[in-house]
């Protein structure tokens, strides 16, 4: 792999900070103002690194490299860098706050269409992707405040740990509870146009359509079944008992309209107790206020549907669990979240790899939605979920390897990776990127004249990420090589899209810099510098794994290791040690590696064939040296 994610996130981390630390104080907003959303991301430029790679943390003083205070100079030193982040993260989740409610409103994000403007309350509806992205900062933040506790003894200083640590839980209770509110199924018969989309889509073998209801729906029964068990929040359902229902679930846009309010039974969380001057207290039950009425239309959209499958996945991590990050109430909601990653795993998994036949329906571009609209763009967010899919399910390397031509096609298609033409329609992929009518928000809001819309512009970052997670699940060492080249590829296409001679250099986007005729901007885009920065720690938790096995390398270093430890019993034999003090030391360093070789031969075969080879060399050495000496006599 040729992206060096430690040099390019030590990069990223410089440029944010000179972009967005001046006069000693945190600057939020990027291109796109500031909201509830971007400043998140903003926030996450710093965090995800300090939380998911290793090396890069930040939450242990004394343990801190370098490299990573050189990067974050200007924030200060290993002890002042993260009180500094506290109390920037602290302002996030006070900044966005109305009334003792944790808002999640897309703000400036929220775009009319041409010509028309959008009301302010329309602007502060709350939007999954809010409910995505607070999620996986209140996670982080929360492990960065619990390690970064054992470090500190101030008093003062625990008490605003204490503070943010409360402040990132309740958010993060809202915005699962938001997460459950804004689920969706939608159910049709199979002779509505939503139905014969899906049956087009499907039916890849020409069979009559009654057969394929059928084959769906037994395929499925296990799901349809588990929709009993939805039981709070929005997703419930009576209309799958026909044999002609056909459906689809996933998460709309925003709070589905009459989903249910979800009754919250606040319970002792089990955190670390604080002892102050009162003496030691528990921590007091989380209030997320009021819950709003839902607006968006019970209907999943594919692109909220992936925001929310991959922040849900936070909630049960390894370091989730590890560190205890939720509270009792929590778990309960991250429990009810789960049922509904399961089902939308499943459903979508299925459809997109329906009938089993030569060719499935992802592998047939561009994606048509039920609404009818295609896009390639929807093909790549349907690889995600079915990626995550094999992920639980184990896939088999063949079906990986499926879903990586897929995302070379889509690679040729938005032409991160071919040359591309003035007027080619795969540019429009990457600005303005895909258009998302958020359909709903006007029927209770007569006098409002437009529907907000929503842009989506993360192709390539996408791309990169699910290149390198399929590459990081494949056993075969071949077809790995080939989806690391791919993402080799799509970060040459990423990193040509660095701002330039700005005071944000070396942040994204400038697309214009690879696309003729695209617009030319100043400041950075958050919401795809994260996302490019998400894609970079996914590569540097990849490169940090053991590389993968190849059995024949394995067979062939045994092979070699047998016959040098042959040769070298050999030379013991014939008392070769007792030659010299040269030849002793020579034999010494050759039984050193032959140890070396066989502890790693079955972990790092390759490794372990270099030290044989350099043994059997040595040994072949003397052996040419008592061959010569021999002649000589």
């Amino acid at each position: 792999m040729r992206i060096e994610p430690r040099q390019h996130l030590l990069e990223t981390w410089k440029a944010t900070v000179q972009s967005s630390w001046r006069d000693g104080a945190w600057h939020w907003g990027g291109r796109d103002g500031s909201n509830s959303i971007s400043d998140a991301e903003q926030l996450l430029c710093i965090l995800l690194p300090a939380t998911q790679v290793g090396p890069f943390g930040l939450d242990r003083p004394n343990a801190t490299a370098d490299a990573m205070l050189e990067a974050l100079r200007p924030l200060g030193d290993e002890k002042t860098i993260p009180l500094n982040l506290v109390r920037i993260a602290t302002e996030y989740f006070t900044r966005y706050v109305d009334n003792d409610r944790p808002v999640f409103s897309g703000g400036s994000y929220y775009k009319p269409d041409e010509g028309a403007k959008l009301t302010e309350a329309q602007q502060s509806r709350d939007i999954v992707d809010s409910f995505a992205i607070s999620v996986t900062l209140s996670l982080a933040t929360i492990g960065f405040v619990r390690i970064f506790r054992q470090s500190v003894t101030r008093m003062g200083l625990r008490r605003e740990l204490r503070q943010l640590e409360r402040l990132a839980s309740t958010r993060l209770t809202a915005a699962m509870v938001g997460l459950l509110r804004s689920f969706s199924t939608h159910v049709f018969e199979a002779d509505d146009d939503p139905g014969q989309i899906l049956l087009q889509t499907i039916n890849k073998a020409g069979l009559p359509s009654k057969t394929v209801v059928n084959q769906f729906r037994s395929v499925l029964q296990e799901t349809i079944a588990s929709f009993n068990e939805v039981l709070i929040g929005s997703g419930q359902t009576e209309d799958l008992e026909s044999a002609n229902a056909l459906f689809e679930c996933g998460w709309s846009w925003g709070i589905v309209k009459d989903a249910p309010a979800i009754p919250l039974e606040y319970k002792s969380s089990g955190r670390e107790k604080e002892s102050t001057a009162a003496g030691t207290q528990d921590e007091p039950a989380e209030e997320i206020g009021p819950q709003p009425d839902g607006v968006a239309e019970n209907k999943p959209y594919l692109y909220f549907t992936v925001v929310a499958v991959d922040a849900i996945e936070d909630l049960f991590s390894e370091r989730t669990r590890v560190l205890g990050l939720l509270n009792e109430e929590q778990q309960r909601l991250s429990r009810a979240l789960q049922l509904r990653w399961d089902l939308t795993l499943t459903y979508w998994a299925t459809v997109a790899t329906f009938g089993g036949g030569p060719a499935w329906p992802l592998e047939d571009p561009p994606w048509q939605t039920t609404d009818g609209l295609r896009s390639e763009y929807y093909t790549l967010l349907v690889t995600s979920i079915v990626v995550k899919d094999l992920v639980r399910k184990r896939g088999s390397d063949t079906r990986l390897a499926r879903i990586g031509s897929v995302l070379a096609d889509l690679a040729n298609e938005a032409r991160v990776t071919r040359k591309h033409r003035p007027g080619d329609s795969g540019i429009k992929l990457h600005a303005p990127g895909l258009r998302v009518s958020l359909e709903g928000s006007l029927e209770d809001s007569p006098d409002e004249k437009t529907n907000a819309v929503w842009f989506v512009g993360e192709f390539a970052s996408l791309l990169l990420q699910r290149c390198i997670a399929i590459a990081g699940l494949l056993s075969d060492v071949e077809e790995r090589a080939v989806l690391l080249r791919l993402a080799d590829r799509v970060w040459d296409h990423l990193a040509r899209r660095r701002l330039v001679e700005t005071d944000h250099r070396k942040l994204w986007d400038q697309p214009t810099l690879v696309f003729d005729d695209l617009p030319e901007y100043d400041k950075p885009s958050w919401y795809y510098t994260e996302r490019v920065v998400a894609g970079l720690v996914s590569a540097a938790n990849l490169l940090s794994e053991e590389p993968l096995v190849n059995d024949r390398v394995v067979v062939r270093a045994f092979d070699l290791l047998y016959e040098a430890e042959h040769l070298y019993d050999m030379e013991l034999m014939r008392g070769s040690a007792d030659a010299s003090l040269e030849v002793m030391d020579v034999l010494t360093e050759i039984r050193a590696k032959l140890e070396r070789a066989r502890a790693i031969a079955r972990t790092r075969p390759g490794a372990a064939s270099a030290l044989v080879n350099w043994v059997l060399m040595e040994l072949d050495g003397l052996e040419a040296v008592r061959h010569s000496e021999s002649t000589a006599i």
